[in-house]
């Protein structure tokens, strides 16, 4: 206990320290210094949960989805710990943690919400022992950290296998790879997915990444296509197939990134969310909140008030022009935000951010399967920015789209944009993980928005 009560105490003094210093958000070294003086402080902070804790992981939608779980809780008087400025190593759940823990060195909360990068997750099952765990999705994501789709999925496959028993798992069964790893646990889990073909495609994108039947390698048939190689999927031979969906959300309405409306088990949801990609997160916080009890209706009403998390279409007012900030990661994501934002929300103008940082992936040749193209004869102002500004530069070009001269620094990004837009336009900011943080930091700094662990 007094282990556990030092290491506490270091990591809160790490947090203050940082914050004041403005050195950070303290949203990931408390965590460190922690787990330096007591190695087992986030298994024995997660015991002091008086309901326990839900893991969310998955290659997009992971923040959103917990901001939208951790609100439900919240909304029946909860007291909710989270990860929400999106820190989803196991340093940054210590972090997480650590803040809402007392001077005893007793966690005070009810729920633990964590979003959990993939690759942590066996860790994070480990020692948080999570009473429900939730799989987005698995899209090709900084394949110079992780590799390819097949092994991430056997490491998180192993990980809900050792599961106790009672704990729920639930899985979006429109993907294929997170069903291969559905299919293969020891208990069944709570299927969910999309059903209305007026939102869906016919075809893959050429970008897809699991295309194949993971027992036969025959190439899957699909009979509808929602997101990247999302959809209504079976292989010829008969070996696999997508689970039939315990929960579906239909009758979606898109417009644009302002809001969305589906229906669920009956009930009408209305959302201050655009893009279909926020309707898979939606239906997986309703699915989650329903294995834990909380009631369908209540769910419904609760949502209608949720606030976008920072960089997930969060809306800045920046010299009267409206900025409109969507994090873009890989080729899945920055394939669907290009397609909300021209065919959706009808935008013409553009700030595509572009950073090679360990948080994003130091191989960027991803661009080259994003559709760029989409923006051709549409867009009127792309600007391109960020670390790697002059890559996407290239990349623009062969997709035909006419782009301003690349922009390394973020307040000469931000200058350009507001030198050739109007007061009263609005600009989707496109981003990678630290490119946007970069453009947030710059807009901090100028007095227009709130540091990211503030909001």
């Amino acid at each position: 206990m007094l282990r556990k009560t030092a290491a506490v105490w270091a990591g809160k003094a790490t947090g203050a320290l940082s914050r004041i210093t403005r050195r950070g958000g303290g949203t990931t070294l408390p965590g460190d210094v922690a787990r330096a003086i007591d190695p087992k402080i986030l298994t024995r902070l997660a015991e002091d949960l008086t309901h326990g804790a839900v893991v969310i992981t998955g290659t997009n939608g992971k923040t959103t989805t917990a901001r939208l779980v951790t609100w439900l809780f919240e909304g029946i008087g909860q007291r909710v710990v989270s990860n929400r400025a999106g820190a989803n190593l196991i340093y940054g759940v210590t972090a997480a943690a650590l803040g809402k823990a007392g001077t005893d060195g007793k966690l005070k909360a009810d729920w633990g919400v964590f979003e959990i990068d993939e690759a942590s997750l066996p860790r994070a099952v480990e020692e948080i022992q999570p009473k429900a765990t939730l799989v987005l999705n698995l899209f090709r994501d900084q394949l110079d950290r992780y590799g390819e789709l097949e092994t991430i999925a056997k490491k998180i496959e192993k990980a809900l296998s050792a599961l106790p028993e009672g704990a729920h798992v639930i899985l979006n069964a429109d993907d294929p790879r997170v069903a291969e790893i559905g299919l293969s646990l020891p208990h069944k889990p709570t299927w969910f997915g999309l059903d209305d073909l007026a939102v869906a495609g016919e075809q893959l994108p050429h970008a897809a990444d699991a295309r194949t039947c993971p027992r036969c390698g025959a190439s899957l048939l699909f009979d509808a296509v929602y997101i990247g190689h999302d959809g209504v999927y079976r292989c010829p031979n008969g070996d696999f197939a997508r689970p039939q969906p315990d929960l579906t959300a239909t009758d979606i309405v898109l417009d644009g990134f302002d809001s969305l409306m589906l229906t669920i088990e009956g009930t009408r949801i209305a959302m201050p969310l655009g893009g279909l990609y926020n309707c898979y997160n939606v239906l997986a916080a309703y699915a989650t909140a329903c294995s834990l009890g909380l009631d369908g209706r209540y769910i419904a009403e609760r949502l209608k008030t949720f606030r976008a998390a920072f960089g997930r279409q969060e809306r800045i007012e920046f010299r009267g022009r409206r900025l409109v900030l969507v994090l873009s990661k890989n080729p899945a994501g920055f394939n669907e935000t290009v397609r909300t934002a021209v065919e959706l929300a009808r935008g013409e103008n553009f700030l595509i951010g572009l950073n090679d940082r360990k948080a994003d992936g130091t191989d960027v040749s991803w661009i080259w399967d994003v559709d760029f193209e989409q923006l051709k004869g549409r867009a009127k102002l792309v600007i391109p920015a960020g670390v790697r500004a002059h890559d996407l530069a290239v990349r623009l070009k062969y997709a035909g789209v006419e782009a301003q001269p690349p922009e390394t620094d973020p307040g000469k990004a931000l200058d350009a944009l507001v030198k050739q837009t109007n007061e009263g336009d609005t600009t989707y900011l496109l981003c990678t993980y630290t490119a946007m943080l970069d453009l947030r930091a710059e807009l901090v700094r100028r007095g227009w928005a709130q540091p990211y662990w503030e909001t």
